[in-house]
């Protein structure tokens, strides 16, 4: 029987967060910051290992990652676009990793019932791109499989991952979800008092 393969996860946690003014992987929710919620998510599903790449205020964010099991790895290069921080998460990757899961880290409420899904998915279809759909609309976290891995590292700096959804256009997979979380991250203030809001009653 052969093993189920590797997949990793790479929280992109290294914004500046410049729409809301201030860093919001350090916002409450639930009792511990933002980005503990999306950690310990991670942790808490089957992804073999987690990755958390930072940039903007890394030195007060580490810190808080200290008790857990993930492996921290800086990119001052964040404020030049995401794709910065995908390259720098994939290599952390260790070679037995047949995938990569990239998690945004202000999707405090991406469970690891979700992350499991889009595991499993993958683990039977092999395909290069698996993403979460609700509602027929396309969500986060989204995993990459190792064949997309050298096109990763071509893309521009000022760019995230769309131009591979155009080149694997037809080999993606959606997987159907019952949540909207897929569609909720904190980029305005508004979103987050909405968060709190809808998802922790009794915020003070």
């Amino acid at each position: 029987m052969s093993r189920a393969p590797q997949v990793a996860g790479i929280v992109l946690a290294a914004g500046a967060s410049s729409r809301m003014g201030r860093t919001k992987q350090l916002l409450l929710f639930r009792g511990q910051t933002i980005l503990e919620c999306v950690v310990d998510n991670a942790l808490a599903s089957r992804l073999q290992r987690v990755i958390v790449v930072l940039g903007h205020e890394a030195e007060v964010l580490e810190p808080l990652l200290k008790n857990r099991a993930v492996t921290v790895v800086r990119n001052p290069r964040y404020n030049r676009g995401q794709s910065t921080s995908l390259k720098a998460g994939l290599r952390m990757l260790r070679k037995e990793s047949a995938a990569a899961l990239f998690l945004l880290g202000d999707q405090p409420l991406i469970t690891p019932e979700i992350i499991d899904r889009i595991i499993a998915a993958y683990e039977t279809s092999r395909s290069p791109i698996v993403l979460p759909v609700f509602e027929g609309r396309r969500g986060n976290p989204v995993l990459f499989a190792r064949e997309t891995f050298a096109r990763i590292a071509e893309l521009s700096e000022d760019c995230g991952a769309r131009p591979l959804f155009l080149e694997y256009a037809e080999r993606i997979l959606k997987v159907p979800v019952a949540d909207p979380a897929i569609h909720l991250d904190i980029d305005t203030e508004e979103d987050y008092l909405r968060l709190l809001r809808e998802h922790q009653p009794h915020a003070e």
